[in-house]
């Protein structure tokens, strides 16, 4: 029988009952369960440590609980876990209905509780596994050496090889094993989408940059997008084919010369000779929202070149963790290679130059600037969705907003250049200051965990908890030291899993976002709404 002690007991009670406080997004019943058995088995560990060191303390040795003070626990457990199931699930149906989210399986909520207990037990064995290690370790030291330092060795022992195995066994592992995995899904073209016929493209005629070395998500941006027809259908006028020039992996090993063929490519293409030229860093695989690219080349009536360039295999969740200085490379590179054959163009021959990001392709867009007049001197216009807490411009210009703005819609230097909204078509505050020249727009929505996710969290409350919630975030989220952060460090990996315009979804907002940017010209209210309407119906 695995024993367990009262104190650790009541940490795990604390924590299987903050479980169920409400985060950003929506849980099923499994998710659910999983969260409540690891919290509460974070909270017996911290139960079980603050009990060891008030006993060091009070200088005394671990006596056995009563059992008066086990039916306490017990019958408490019971009210405090009833309620907390029962208002969790009133949590969750509350942000089910500000996301529209309609899925809802009563089994898998009813199986939450046996889950979390399944994951508890199996965590407390492992715990247990650990410890027994350690006491082996410390035996044999004791042999040799005196008890208080053989109790130090080991445990710094047992803690070295777990944290070696973590990091260099198990986290390199799934790391290696993902990109060799991924790398050869990156090899397949996905049904429907087909080699170029047009010289307009990379891996076209005529492209310096093959077919085959494109990569999957290489393929489907350039084998997709909207034809001359389809523009013109929609804007009433005689439109142009857009240009797409792209890179893979597999055209080059080196970044700077994948770069350097792209931008050759989107050369030889007439990139340059187009109005409209977008330079967009990819998110993980080298993936590209179509919405974004879609509609930058719809409101550009096809006069357009958008390049873009792969710098991993693996998607954009392990790319977060990993590849971060390999977004940082992607995205300064190509637009420094763009940036230097547009500069030596005659002013009245260059086009409007753009550029957008997505989520870390946000993060890499951002690395070739230096802060925001670099932004407006060096182009006409960017945006940018979803970035990244840890974005080095998204935090100057969040930390460093006018005073009174909040953070989840902040204000900088009465927004000039930069500004940000979760909807850009009901406006981008300051609504009563003028937005001349270059523009620079954001979109991150309230319920993004991608967006408020920080090591801060764990220790610090932010302001944007603080301050009055966005639309489709609940009043009743407070926030809770460590506990905020494990919440929000749990919505991580289901950040894309709800209905558009909520979470790290942002391709309702493109059409308007981009209309604020660009400034096109002949655009009606209502080519904006046939344009969201095509947009929306993207996969």
């Amino acid at each position: 029988m695995v024993r367990v002690s009262l104190p650790g007991c009541w940490g795990a009670l604390i924590g299987a009952c903050l479980s169920f406080t409400p985060s950003l997004l929506p849980r099923g019943g499994v998710l659910q369960g999983l969260i409540c058995g690891i919290s509460a088995a974070i909270g017996y560990g911290l139960g079980a440590v603050a009990a060891s060191i008030w006993r060091a303390f009070a200088d005394r040795e671990a006596r056995p609980a009563r059992r008066t003070s086990w039916h306490v626990l017990l019958a408490t457990a019971v009210v405090l876990f009833g309620l907390s199931f029962a208002f969790g699930q009133y949590w969750q149906h509350q942000i089910r209905q500000l996301m529209g989210v309609t899925d809802y399986n009563v089994h898998t909520v009813i199986a939450a509780p046996f889950i979390a207990a399944l994951v508890f037990w199996l965590l407390i064995l492992a715990g247990r596994g650990i410890r027994g290690v350690y006491r082996w370790i410390a035996c044999l030291l004791g042999r040799w050496i005196g008890e208080r330092a053989a109790t130090a060795v080991g445990w710094l022992l047992v803690a070295g090889v777990a944290w070696t195995a973590f990091t260099g066994l198990l986290l390199n592992g799934l790391v290696s094993a993902a990109n060799e995995s991924f790398s050869l899904r990156d090899s397949q073209t996905p049904e429907g989408v087909h080699e170029p016929e047009t010289a307009l493209r990379s891996g076209g005629p005529g492209s310096l940059v093959p077919w085959d070395s494109l990569g999957r998500e290489g393929r489907v941006f350039i084998g997709g997008g909207p034809s001359a027809q389809d523009i013109g259908a929609l804007t009433h006028r005689t439109a142009q084919e857009p240009v797409r020039a792209y890179a893979g992996l597999a055209t080059s090993e080196d970044t700077e010369t994948r770069a350097a063929r792209a931008v050759a490519d989107l050369e030889r293409a007439g990139g340059f000779a187009r109005e409209n030229l977008l330079v967009a860093t990819t998110t993980g695989s080298g993936w590209i929202d179509p919405a974004a690219v879609d509609t930058f080349e719809y409101l550009g009536n096809g006069d357009s070149a958008t390049v873009a360039i792969q710098y991993s295999y693996l998607p954009s969740w392990l790319s977060y963790l990993v590849d971060q200085s390999k977004a940082r490379a992607a995205g300064r590179e190509l637009f420094d290679a763009v940036y230097d054959t547009w500069s030596k163009l005659p002013q009245d021959q260059r086009p409007r130059l753009f550029v957008a990001g997505e989520s870390l392709g946000s993060f890499g867009g951002e690395t070739a600037f230096s802060g925001e007049y670099d932004l407006r001197n060096r182009t006409a216009g960017a945006l940018f969705a979803g970035p990244p807490n840890f974005n080095t411009l998204f935090r100057e210009f969040s930390d460093h907003r006018d005073g009174g703005s909040p953070e989840i819609e902040p204000v900088y230097k009465d927004g000039r250049t930069v500004r940000f909204t979760d909807d850009p078509a009901t406006g981008m505050p300051p609504q009563d200051r003028p937005w001349d020249g270059t523009r620079v727009l954001y979109l991150m929505h309230p319920s993004d965990p991608i967006v408020w996710w920080s090591p801060n969290l764990a220790l610090a409350e932010p302001d944007w908890i603080g301050q009055e919630p966005g639309s489709d975030v609940l009043e009743e989220m407070v926030w809770l030291p460590l506990v905020t952060f494990w919440q929000i460090t749990a919505d991580l990996p289901f950040s894309t899993g709800v209905p558009d315009s909520h979470g790290h979804k942002y391709k309702a907002g493109y059409v308007d976002g981009w209309n604020a940017v660009m400034r096109p010209t002949g655009f009606t209210a209502q080519h904006l709404d046939q344009l969201r309407d095509i947009v929306g119906r993207q996969d």
